[in-house]
């Protein structure tokens, strides 16, 4: 290919650039409204992939929510590469929101821990990540275990975490399902009508390519 790229970026340079762009996150954001609505498949399973993204990103399951969100696509049968968009709704401007309603909602449920701003529950995060891989290293007799400091965290953050995502993620599905169900339909709908204006009906029967304009 003429305008093939010399150097081809790696997986994480990728997902980088989907998550972080370098151009501008408007532009990232116009980016991905421009791949639902033309990835081939039915509005329905392509609003179901990005409602399990945005739901697997409410969860504290950093750095698997990749996994997450393609698990319950493909459980649900919902469109995988469409759950990969919608963890975009878990980003650097939005986790603030997100970390503190999931705690606030897991903690009234739970009737557990004490309030926090987002700086202390990075600092606990931090703290229980360092503990886990502390005590996972004493298994193989490198230092001594902090399990002792993991429970707490658990205990405190991560379940309240865990529980509050799962009540304002299965809202934000929700709400993500039927707008973008709604919008990708009337594309589909409004993009068949135009091809058939300008190539005809008989161009739709022969089954020509899905990539026209």
């Amino acid at each position: 290919m003429i305008f093939k790229r010399r150097d081809r970026p790696s997986m994480f340079n990728r997902l980088r650039e989907l998550l972080a762009p370098r151009k501008g996150f408007w532009r990232g954001l116009d980016y991905i409204s421009k791949r639902m609505r033309r990835l081939p498949d039915s509005p329905h399973r392509i609003a179901l992939g990005f409602a399990c993204g945005a739901f697997a990103s409410f969860t504290p399951l950093f750095g698997l929510h990749f996994f997450v969100a393609a698990g319950l696509a493909w459980a649900f049968r919902g469109n995988v590469y469409a759950s990969l968009f919608g963890t975009a709704v878990g980003n650097p401007l939005t986790f603030p929101l997100i970390s503190s309603s999931a705690l606030w909602v897991g903690r009234r449920v739970l009737g557990t821990g004490q309030e926090g701003d987002v700086d202390a529950i990075l600092q606990a995060f931090g703290e229980g990540f360092d503990a886990l891989w502390a005590t996972v290293k004493s298994w193989f007799g490198y230092g001594p275990s902090m399990l002792d400091g993991l429970i707490p965290f658990l205990y405190d953050i991560f379940l309240p975490y865990m529980v509050g995502g799962l009540v304002v993620g299965s809202i934000m599905a929700c709400v993500c399902y039927v707008l973008l169900g709604s919008f990708v339909a009337a594309y589909q709908k409004r993009r068949k009508r135009r091809i058939q204006q300008r190539y005809g009906p008989q161009v739709e029967a022969a089954g020509k390519p899905s990539r026209l304009p």
